[in-house]
């Protein structure tokens, strides 16, 4: 029996259900895979870092599994989800998070990093979904992409990474509909600047961290992980549509069509001094940020 949306609270765990994270090395992907292990469920556990995907499984206990697997590789993954209802007979919650990011002009960009971010962000998102959905049509389950604040408004400097969300959370809103007579609900989730490894990375990197020291409060400021991590999983029990890891998040929804004009007057001015920046910096100012980003970097290099 698949676990439902309810009216109000969320009233059980999620005991003898099976739940799929991608990104589940580190960040908000661990932190998600702990709290759904609590709540009772058997977490299989998807990414490119094999020592720590073992360190997070053995902390989730409850007979979590973890599968090393590029997120861009569909036949692999097929094979993945396969592996997965092999060992634990069911998949009930998919959380499509495994994303990678750079900064930086378009102009400057490495053409192979920048493209690599929407591979992995977009298409691999699409291609998790595509391996896992037949399963979660036979227990009517959930999918949660992880989007972002990205998806909601522009930040130049961030292309790659705002096209990428953007694309996730169009590609999510049209799968709803898709599957929704098949008893399958999917929840777009989004997050601000949250405390993870990705964008500590992030900070270290001019080109980057420009345009968030200019935006206004509550744009530049990094959140905790741990609550963002709980209200996403509160999502999940309640399989929600839409879940805000920062709850000032829902607020843009109805403001987010006037942000690029205001967005691109405000950073124009910095635009000269960056991009000189950014040239000095050479090829790494426009590389993969933070752990996850390098872990990507050593899988395409093997």
């Amino acid at each position: 029996m698949a676990l439902r949306r309810k009216s109000g609270r969320a009233s059980g765990k999620l005991t003898g259900r099976v739940a799929v994270v991608t990104g589940a090395a580190r960040g908000l992907g661990e932190a998600v895979a702990l709290r759904l292990a609590g709540h009772g469920a058997t977490v299989a556990l998807l990414g490119l870092e094999p020592v720590e995907l073992e360190a997070v499984a053995a902390r989730c206990g409850n007979g979590a599994a973890w599968f090393e697997v590029d997120v861009t590789d569909g036949a692999a993954l097929t094979r993945v989800a396969a592996e997965v209802v092999s060992r634990f007979g069911r998949v009930d919650v998919l959380v499509a998070n495994a994303g990678i990011a750079v900064g930086g002009p378009l102009l400057l960009s490495d053409p192979v990093s920048y493209d690599r971010v929407i591979e992995v962000n977009l298409l691999g998102s699409v291609r998790t979904a595509r391996a896992f959905l037949p399963h979660l049509v036979a227990t009517k389950g959930y999918l949660l992409q992880i989007a972002s604040l990205a998806a909601l408004t522009p930040a130049p400097l961030l292309s790659a990474y705002c096209a990428s969300k953007s694309g996730v959370e169009a590609f999510a809103h049209c799968l709803r509909g898709e599957v929704a007579h098949h008893g399958v609900d999917v929840g777009v989730a989004y997050l601000s600047w949250t405390d993870t490894e990705m964008v500590r990375g992030a900070d270290r990197h001019r080109a980057m961290r420009t345009p968030r020291a200019s935006a206004p409060p509550p744009f530049n400021k990094t959140y905790p992980l741990g609550p963002a991590a709980d209200r996403l999983v509160e999502g999940i029990l309640h399989r929600a549509p839409h879940v805000y890891g920062q709850g000032w998040l829902r607020l843009l929804q109805g403001v987010r069509g006037v942000l690029p004009s205001v967005i691109s007057k405000i950073n124009s001015n910095q635009m000269p001094a960056v991009e000189r920046e950014v040239r000095d910096a050479g090829p790494e100012a426009t590389m993969p940020v933070g752990a996850g980003g390098a872990a990507d970097v050593r899988a395409r290099s093997q």
